[in-house]
């Protein structure tokens, strides 16, 4: 398939791979930051082919991974509710919230509240939720609002939209990240193990990577703007082994088929219009200043928790379970195999954390592909 075969060459990936081995000298860690990106380092064995001395740390940039069990222990109270439908993509539908048990009648998720007749939908888009507000007036519809930036457009236009039409019983639970408050507060840790990034395309795409440039020199670690495919991986990481080799540290824009400096401007407009920065508790993380969207004041009807649906008081923030590691992996600390929990208690069927669930999630790349991939990259070609 065109532009996406050329990307997936098995010999052009041994290419980059040797030559990856003949410019470092010396032991690197690279951190990608979207969860994309560790499911094909995982799916093809990216990391099997690099010299054992680089090693490739996973970010936390998975958007269902990092949403806080607070968050979703509010979404399995709303769509509990029996005047509301409650709109979700498909992957946040088995993310654990705080009260995680086997029994059938408590709601741990919201398909667990799906099961017990709540009336839970999946959709793709906001707009699907909209739509479907406009065609039962008489619910009251809440959409999650979910992602990076990358998903904020479409959010945003929904409720811009809603306020235009006069829809009055559409709502958002908004979650919404943003990842360069999350770059530099894994940079800013004791623990930082990070020496050069990957950053996320697919968000560089609607936001561009001007705010990028000031954290490479602030931080000294270079950032390569990186896509999904095996051969934008290799390239992004020999770009960023050639800065750490050198003792640069700017922003490399590899994928630029998709990704301008300055980004998609109407996007941002639109984003910026309907929302503010505020901050935002991210599961594994803890909370980030200045790392999440809000609704403006403008836009404040359509928040979920000006309906008078949820109680006055806060949720407490739930216990952090001793037993799963998820804070760990998020932050790149740990590995999904180092869980004791890992496929054996926590399954995709039975997880015990959000990176177990998502199609973004480390664990659950693991558990999908790393015992069935080999080092032979005739693998790619299939």
């Amino acid at each position: 398939m065109k532009f996406v075969d050329e990307y997936r060459d098995a010999q052009l990936a041994q290419q980059y791979a040797d030559a990856i081995a003949s410019i470092a000298t010396r032991p690197w860690s690279i951190m990608e930051i979207c969860g994309g990106q560790t499911h094909s380092i995982v799916k093809f064995g990216i990391d099997t082919l690099l010299p054992k001395t680089i090693t490739l740390i996973h970010g936390p940039g998975c958007p269902v991974c990092v949403t806080s069990a607070e968050i979703i222990d509010e979404a399995i109270a709303l769509a509990a509710l029996p005047n509301v439908i409650f709109c979700s993509f498909g992957d946040m539908l088995r993310v654990p919230g705080s009260a995680i048990s086997d029994a059938a009648s408590t709601p741990s998720d919201l398909l667990t509240v799906k099961a017990l007749g709540g009336d839970v939908r999946m959709v793709y888009s906001p707009l699907d939720a909209l739509k479907i507000a406009q065609n039962n007036p008489d619910k009251q519809v809440v959409f999650f609002a979910v992602g990076f930036e990358t998903t904020a457009p479409a959010t945003a236009m929904a409720v811009y939209q809603a306020q235009q039409q006069g829809v009055t019983n559409f709502s958002l639970l908004v979650s919404h990240v943003l990842v360069p408050p999350a770059m530099e507060a894994i940079l800013s840790s004791p623990t930082c193990q990070v020496q050069g990034f990957l950053a996320a395309g697919h968000v560089c795409t609607v936001m561009g990577y001007r705010e990028y440039e000031a954290i490479a020199p602030k931080y000294r670690v270079p950032i390569v703007v990186t896509g999904f495919e095996p051969i934008d991986i290799l390239q992004g990481i020999y770009l960023c082994i050639k800065q750490l080799e050198e003792g640069t540290a700017e922003v490399e824009n590899q994928y630029a088929r998709s990704v301008r400096r300055q980004g998609n401007e109407a996007a941002q407009h639109l984003i910026q219009d309907v929302f503010e920065v505020v901050p935002r508790c991210w599961r594994g993380l803890g909370e980030i200043s200045q790392s999440g969207l809000g609704l403006r004041e403008h836009y404040a009807a359509f928040d979920v928790h000006n309906k008078g649906l949820l109680p006055i008081s806060p949720f407490p923030h739930p216990p952090i379970s001793s037993e799963c590691l998820s804070g760990l992996i998020l932050q790149g600390i740990r590995k999904p195999h180092d869980c004791p929990a890992f496929g054996t208690r926590c399954t995709p069927e039975h997880p015990l954390g959000a990176p177990m669930v998502s199609s973004e999630g480390a664990c659950a790349a693991y558990y999908r592909y790393r015992q069935l991939f080999t080092k032979q990259w005739t693998r790619l070609d299939s």
